[in-house]
């Protein structure tokens, strides 16, 4: 175990054995680019009661992608130093993704330049995993796509970081192609020009591109499961979602390829796409997932063609136009646009089966993730207990 104590005093002699004691001086000078080498200060064997000579800064902690980062940060013995806005007890529960004394919370404003450089001044590792999936009134996608990105590359490149970690979004393009919407997906065509921004920052940055994402407390499954997305029990998609090819990947392959990047120098200035290891058509997906659910033909599910249903396109424009705070259901037009968009997967760019991750199959994972939206389990009407035959997997597109 080693302990770091924060004095105006240089860098001492590291004492052996159990407990190493250093003492690290916290101010730098104009002559200095950092004021100690955390490699130096490594101790244990890896585990989280061991200190690996990470420390990472994770923006977006308390998101869902960043729960799962967090963790394995944590396990690996990796200091965890996580900036939040809001309600400080929106985080709490990440303080035991790390040992004692190893995850430290600190407020932040991604417009608050000073704010920044506070949380990113002793790390090595800056990771960025902010977000945003529609507008608001105080939050445009440049500005937390694009400002934001490039104020924290910026920064973390002004406070010595070695590595940083951007995650993007796949179908990024600078003019990305629309499906319904005029112009194509504003989200898709910020996240390209963040990708620009941090690269122009940061040119070392490692970038990631994932698909659409699950997991526990996702925007993929959930969004599907969600009876406001639905008409009553039929779910509109465009042209019935059969023109649609999506390649979803497990959030923890991701957190996997992340983890995989940060321990390989040679990811440094490179970008991945994080996809799952199987291409469906949409519609395909959409009807396993509500046979999974046991809400099937006898049900009363039915898939047809959003474009002829102007009920259901009031529905989204009201519940855009009149939220308060999150779309109900998630449901907005930004976000029915890009879960129209078909997944593209350019050979020439490398993976997370590059990184060394083994994916995880939608046939192993989902069914265990749907299990809550179950038909009839919280009215007993079914036992999960009961023998029952697994629906047909979805077929994959060759």
């Amino acid at each position: 175990m080693a302990a770091v104590i924060f004095t105006g005093a240089q860098l001492l002699k590291q004492q052996g054995g159990f407990i190493g004691i250093a003492y690290v001086k916290t101010a730098n000078y104009s002559t200095e680019s950092k004021a100690y080498n955390l490699s130096a200060l490594k101790r244990g064997t890896g585990g989280r009661s061991s200190f690996n000579g990470i420390v990472a800064t994770v923006f977006g902690c308390g998101g869902f992608i960043g729960r799962y980062v967090c963790n394995r940060l944590g396990k690996n013995g990796s200091q965890l130093i996580l900036p939040y806005r809001g309600d400080p007890y929106d985080v709490m529960r990440l303080k035991v993704c790390g040992d004692l004394g190893q995850v430290y919370f600190h407020p932040f404003d991604l417009r608050d330049e000073e704010s920044i450089e506070k949380v990113c001044r002793y790390s090595n590792v800056v990771i960025n995993l902010i977000g945003r999936d529609w507008e608001t009134r105080n939050f445009s996608f440049d500005d937390v796509h694009v400002k934001g990105a490039r104020l924290l590359a910026k920064v973390a490149k002004r406070s010595g970081v070695e590595r940083f970690i951007h995650l993007s979004a796949l179908n990024a393009e600078e003019t990305p192609e629309a499906v319904i919407l005029k112009g194509g997906s504003k989200f898709l065509a910020s996240k390209w020009r963040g990708e620009q921004a941090v690269l122009e920052e940061f040119p070392e940055a490692t970038i990631f591109r994932p698909a659409d994402v699950y997991g526990q407390e996702d925007r993929f499954l959930r969004y599907y499961g969600h009876i406001w997305r639905r008409q009553a029990t039929y779910l509109p998609l465009w042209k019935k979602g059969e023109e649609t090819i999506k390649q979803p990947v497990f959030v923890s392959d991701l957190a996997s390829g992340i983890m995989a990047a940060l321990k390989d120098s040679d990811t440094a200035g490179k970008v991945y796409q994080a996809v799952g290891p199987k291409r469906y058509y949409l519609s395909e997906l959409v009807d396993w997932f509500f046979r999974v659910m046991r809400k099937d033909k006898d049900w009363g599910y039915w898939r047809y063609d959003m474009r002829y249903d102007p009920i259901f396109q009031i529905r989204v424009t009201l519940t855009e136009k009149l939220r308060v705070g999150f779309p109900i259901g998630n449901l907005h037009w930004e976000r029915v646009e890009r879960e129209h968009v078909t997944d593209v997967v350019h050979s020439e760019v490398p993976t997370l089966e590059d990184l060394g991750v083994a994916l995880t199959h939608m046939e192993d994972q989902v069914p265990w993730e749907l299990k809550p939206y179950t038909y009839g389990l919280y009215q007993g009407l079914v036992d999960l207990e009961e023998p029952y035959t697994p629906p047909a997997p979805p077929t994959p597109v060759a």
